[in-house]
């Protein structure tokens, strides 16, 4: 499976200031003066793709494929840059069957379906899936004015919606994805998405109040064993303490729950609007003290230790399991 990121923030998109975007560019023309490297390609080739760009603006969508399989998380402002991607295949020939599974209805992880060219291209089917039983009610209304000119009615696409049962695994496009419950004030799901003896743990808008196995109970199948989670670190520690019932959870969670479940990659996604390219690497340097001193605990009581990649998540990132 391929898992790709289109849309990494939370709450809101936040494209990049022009006073940001100036203020990187004066630091990448100091480093490279400093760097001594005379190849201006070779300098840019050598730095992650964060650091030239940023961690990107675009709210929560996910693609996973497979061939020429795919299942879409989410409808965030990442999707529209998805559709026009697609627009190139089958789905701007109105050939196309396209698969959505929604975690909730908040704002940034619907705003993008407006703008997801596919839906109104004849030929095209479009399934939503969702736990939440009125799922079709909410998304007809983001078609609905005043919010949007073009009424649902008109959409050119056939448009169909399969409510899922809590826990229960369904066939879509060759993947088996079971949705699990996540901590949030308002009902929000995650999904465990399995194919050809891969498993991907997504595990967006959660606080994360339970951790423990007997805490999370039949839920804990989300993360055990997963190749990959993504999960939701918006937080720093001092934020997260602040801001209790607000949804979001800090990067020690999601590595402590993966040290615990045998998880072998995490992903952290769903950045605050407002945290920088600046605020992101502080966010990272905080987790790997985190990480070591949960290594040395584990050490010190002669205990075993699941080595556990991790990085924090940037728009167009891609992790083949």
């Amino acid at each position: 499976m391929n898992v790709h990121l289109w849309g990494v923030r939370g709450s809101l998109p936040r494209p990049e200031t022009p006073a940001a975007n100036l203020e990187r560019a004066q630091v990448l023309l100091k480093e490279f003066e400093r760097s001594g490297e005379s190849s201006s390609e070779k300098f840019v080739k050598s730095l992650p793709p964060q650091y030239l760009t940023g961690y990107g603006g675009n709210t929560s969508c996910v693609e996973v494929t497979e061939g020429k399989d795919q299942i879409i998380i989410d409808g965030g402002s990442g999707l529209k840059e998805l559709g026009m991607k697609m627009m190139a295949g089958p789905a701007g020939k109105g050939k196309a069957k396209i698969s959505i599974l929604m975690t909730h209805f908040h704002w940034d992880h619907l705003i993008g379906l407006p703008f997801f060219v596919p839906m109104f291209i004849p030929g095209n089917e479009i399934t939503f899936y969702a736990v939440q039983e009125d799922l079709e009610k909410y998304i007809r209304l983001m078609f609905t004015k005043p919010y949007f000119p073009v009424d649902f009615s008109w959409l050119p696409s056939k448009i169909n919606f399969e409510v899922m049962e809590p826990r229960k695994p369904v066939s879509i496009q060759g993947f088996e994805a079971t949705p699990y419950m996540l901590d949030h004030p308002d009902p929000c799901w995650g999904f465990r998405v399995e194919r050809g003896g891969k498993a991907y743990a997504h595990c967006v808008d959660t606080e994360a109040t339970r951790v423990s196995e007997a805490e999370l109970g039949e839920d804990v199948a989300l993360y055990r064993g997963a190749d990959l989670m993504v999960f939701d670190g918006q937080y720093t520690l001092m934020e997260v303490v602040e801001k209790v019932n607000w949804g979001h959870a800090v990067a020690g969670i999601g590595l402590d729950i993966a040290m615990r479940e045998g998880i072998d990659k995490v992903i952290f996604v769903h950045h605050d609007p407002y945290a920088n390219y600046e605020k992101i690497l502080k966010a990272k340097e905080q987790t790997r003290s985190y990480f070591e001193l949960r290594k040395q605990e584990n050490k010190a009581a002669k205990k075993p230790f699941h080595e556990v990649e991790w990085e924090f998540g940037y728009e167009g990132m891609e992790i083949e399991l």
